[in-house]
């Protein structure tokens, strides 16, 4: 008989099962322990990213190292919060004039309109043709800083050039380092040497000369002032140092060799206001000045109020822009120019008249090219001299215009030229004429 049949390898079987089962066992703690691997090699990962990112939004660096500073080009000092900021420029200039005003004279190295000699017919007799003069004097150094506080940035501005005290040009032309700024903020207040706010400095127009065109306002003096943006630009009040200067009746100048007679007892600081705004057009200001003009002296003894406005714009035009400025006034005088005018006329009973005065200039730049640039700037000044005295020898009017080229070959680099003629008329008619033709180099930093 065949022997009964019986399952073939049933234990076998059983044997293969549990294997199986034990394999899928091992092959599952082995997954785990890898998933438990990658998710502790992807925490440390993040942890370092996370890590990299503190360190970099908290700009730590080593101890002892200087760090970036919160304006463009500063810098920190180890263990401040202050952002330092150098800047300023070298400027070499070389000025032909028609005349010579003085040896060793300011006005030669840049336009000072009421040196400008005089005489009948525009030819003064005590003058002599032709001077040539080179000068570094325009060069400028200054220092700011930004330090940040709950009231907003706390920041401060010193500048300086060399049109301090005269230095001796036969020997080591040691001029004088002067203060042109020096003021601090904090958040809206501002207080210290500043321009004046009766005039927008950004409408400034760009001239190789120094001294500028002569309708403009020019004046840097102590204030205290308020600045509140608004949606369409900002209004500003401020209360500035106080300088009277005037005319005495009878006491007539020579011509270009005299100032007027300065008061220094003043009582009340000069009073301004400004409103600025921008449109699609440019930007715009307008600005009132309240003053009290005083004289107290052997000579006389009385005090007015006066006042003056000033409008500016600036205006581009593509590439080019138009730059613009009128003002207007009996009180305008030691704004316009660094006094060009007196602020007062004393008469012969020793009362002070005010006059009105006028000035302004336009100014288009145009770019040629990335590197080529020029301004043609006309400007005119005057005012109204008061009846009931003789002021022979002050100014009435003036008139100037400035033409310039100049090349950036590369970027803080200029290279200018420049011709300018001006004209200055006194009260009693006489008059003089500058022609001058002007180069310089300008190395900023």
């Amino acid at each position: 008989m065949t022997p009964t049949s019986r399952p073939l390898g049933s234990k076998h079987h059983a044997w293969g099962a549990l294997t199986l089962a034990a394999s899928l066992t091992g092959a599952s703690a082995i997954a785990h322990a890898d998933t438990l691997s990658d998710l502790k090699e992807q925490t440390e990962t993040l942890q370092r990213k996370v890590t990299e990112l503190e360190n970099a939004q908290n700009k730590r660096a080593p101890n002892g190292a200087v760090t970036e500073g919160a304006m463009p080009g500063s810098f920190k000092l180890p263990g401040s919060t202050t952002s330092i900021k150098l800047g300023g420029y070298v400027k070499l200039d070389a000025i032909y004039s028609n005349i010579t005003q003085g040896v060793d004279a300011v006005a030669n190295q840049q336009t000072v309109d009421s040196a400008i000699p005089v005489g009948p017919n525009g030819s003064p007799s005590d003058n002599k043709k032709g001077q040539l003069t080179f000068h570094a004097r325009q060069t400028r150094l200054n220092l700011a800083t930004s330090t940040p506080t709950k009231y907003g940035d706390m920041t401060t501005f010193i500048e300086g050039d060399f049109f301090g005290a005269d230095g001796n040009e036969s020997v080591s032309n040691s001029n004088g380092l002067r203060i042109r700024h020096a003021y601090g903020t904090l958040g809206n207040f501002l207080a210290g040497q500043y321009w004046t706010n009766l005039f927008d400095e950004n409408a400034y127009a760009e001239t190789v000369d120094f001294g500028g065109p002569v309708g403009e306002i020019f004046i840097r003096q102590a204030q205290v002032r308020w600045t509140q943006p608004s949606a369409a630009g900002e209004w500003s009040a401020s209360l500035e140092n106080p300088e009277s200067l005037f005319a005495i009746s009878g006491s007539s100048l020579t011509a270009g060799s005299a100032t007027p007679f300065r008061s220094d007892r003043d009582h009340y600081p000069d009073i301004m206001g400004r409103v600025k705004w921008r449109n699609e057009l440019g930007t715009f200001n307008a600005a009132f000045m309240a003053r009290n003009i005083r004289i107290d002296s052997a000579a006389a003894a009385d005090a007015k109020w006066g006042q003056g406005i000033s409008l500016t714009e600036v205006v581009p035009l593509g590439n080019d822009d138009l730059r613009a400025n009128f003002n207007a006034g009996n009180a305008i005088g030691r704004y316009q120019l660094s006094g060009f005018f007196p602020d007062g006329y004393v008469d012969a009973t020793g009362k002070i008249r005010l006059a009105q005065a006028r000035s302004g200039y336009a100014a288009y730049r145009h770019f040629w090219s990335s590197t080529l640039r020029s301004s043609l700037i006309l400007a005119a000044s005057s005012t109204d001299t008061p009846a009931g005295g003789t002021f022979n020898g002050f100014n009435k009017s003036a008139r100037s215009a400035h033409l310039n080229l100049i090349f950036s070959p590369v970027p803080r680099v200029n290279l200018g030229m420049e011709l300018i003629g001006e004209k200055r008329t006194v009260v009693d008619g006489d008059f003089g004429i500058l022609r001058r033709v002007q180069f310089a180099a300008q190395y900023l930093f």
